[in-house]
């Protein structure tokens, strides 16, 4: 009888390791086969989706699972175990997952493993780049958390147990030795500090561990059905340069393809990931006119769905109801909010599922008898705010 050893069944131990690592780091997820492996040949990854019978959108997380989770089951797309629930619905996260928080990592780990799930019941979860994406792939760690911190020196422990299983065995799998060319000393950062941010820039660097594996996922620009979707917002500058080029370029970047990205498409205040020019508090401030042009030029197109500015008073819309901001600072670590989502059915009929009480006792007398009704966008109270539905987290 032949020894069963590492150099028989190499491919096995190998894909144990890497099961447990993520296992680990996770907080105890175990992910489905990954049917696109790689980010660069994944055809699950585009630009333009068809319109979904049910869609919904989920504004900035930063770092909070629970609050993540919250928002999931609002719209029905998790069970009480964290496994989907959503059957065919497309689900837009507009990004924002990283800083301010300590589940990170873990966040990220929760949407793969929804993706993949989603996928199997023929259902879809996007996943997109937001400012403080884009900010942790350049190596900006200004809003990262002590929290933040240890989570990503424990995925550097992890990893690095990882590797010492894999040297016990010959053929137990490729070691990454995924620290290399990182300083060990930063001048600036506390001792105590130096392993989580050197595990977080070995893990987010352009091809670092995570980067490459979960963010080269991430589109920066979406266009599901009727409506388009980017962080901060789109100008016509963004619509002419190409959706389609600005999500390659920003992968290529992120896969350590590319040096460097144009900072209009992902730097500075007239960038996608940074605009706020649809998402002021009052509608008065907001840039209507080139909001128009924009639309416009994106064949089909109603709405822009955005995140990255709070809206304190929920989800809501401007802008003759063609911006849509969907950031109500959920997360623990950066406003503490309510959880919201938005809803998006095949007719064009919005609503926003909130467990807020708040707002339906707010709102409550003006739905009867003072409803606008709005060709595409379903009933909508006063103030611009969709329907809300109240629902128990």
């Amino acid at each position: 009888m032949t020894n069963i050893d590492c150099e028989t069944l190499p491919s096995l131990v190998s894909s144990f390791i890497d099961t447990f690592v993520d296992f680990s780091v996770s907080g105890g997820l175990f992910l489905p086969p990954d049917p696109y492996p790689d980010p660069l040949n994944n055809h699950n990854t585009q630009t333009v989706y068809p319109q979904p019978k049910r869609l919904i959108a989920i504004g900035d997380l930063h770092g909070d699972l629970i609050k993540a989770k919250q928002a999931l089951r609002l719209a029905s797309l998790i069970d009480s175990n964290d496994r989907w629930s959503g059957g065919t619905t497309t689900v837009v996260q507009v990004g924002d997952i990283f800083d301010r928080g300590g589940d990170e990592i873990k966040l990220l780990y929760l949407f793969e493993k929804l993706k993949r799930e989603a996928a199997k019941s023929g259902g879809r979860v996007i996943t997109m780049n937001g400012n403080h994406e884009i900010m942790n792939v350049d190596g900006d760690f200004r809003f990262a958390t002590l929290e933040g911190l240890r989570e990503f020196e424990n995925w550097g422990f992890w990893i690095s147990v990882g590797n010492v299983m894999k040297r016990m065995c010959s053929g137990g799998g490729v070691v990454i030795d995924y620290d290399v060319g990182v300083p060990y000393e930063f001048p600036s950062v506390k001792p105590e500090l130096i392993n989580g941010v050197r595990a977080r820039i070995a893990a987010l660097r352009p091809n670092g561990l995570i980067s490459g594996r979960f963010l080269a996922r991430n589109e920066t620009v979406v266009v599901v059905g009727d409506s388009v979707f980017a962080h901060g917002g789109l100008l016509r500058k963004h619509v002419v340069y190409g959706l389609e080029r600005v999500n390659e370029e920003v992968r290529d970047w992120i896969c350590g393809l590319r040096k460097k990205v144009g900072n209009e498409l992902v730097r500075g205040r007239n960038s996608i990931v940074w605009l706020r020019s649809f998402s002021r508090e009052l509608a008065k401030d907001c840039d209507c006119s080139a909001l128009e042009h924009v639309l416009e030029t994106i064949p089909g197109v109603k709405r822009m769905i955005m995140g990255h500015t709070i809206q304190d008073r929920g989800i809501n819309a401007v802008c003759g109801d063609r911006a849509m901001r969907i950031d109500v600072g959920m997360s623990v670590g950066c406003g503490d909010g309510f959880p919201e989502v938005l809803e998006i059915m095949e007719n064009s009929e919005v609503r926003v599922l909130t467990s807020n009480p708040k707002y339906m006792r707010e709102y409550e007398g003006s739905v009867h008898g003072n409803v606008d009704k709005r060709a595409g966008l379903g009933l909508l109270i006063p103030e611009q705010r969709p329907t809300q539905i109240e629902v128990n987290a």
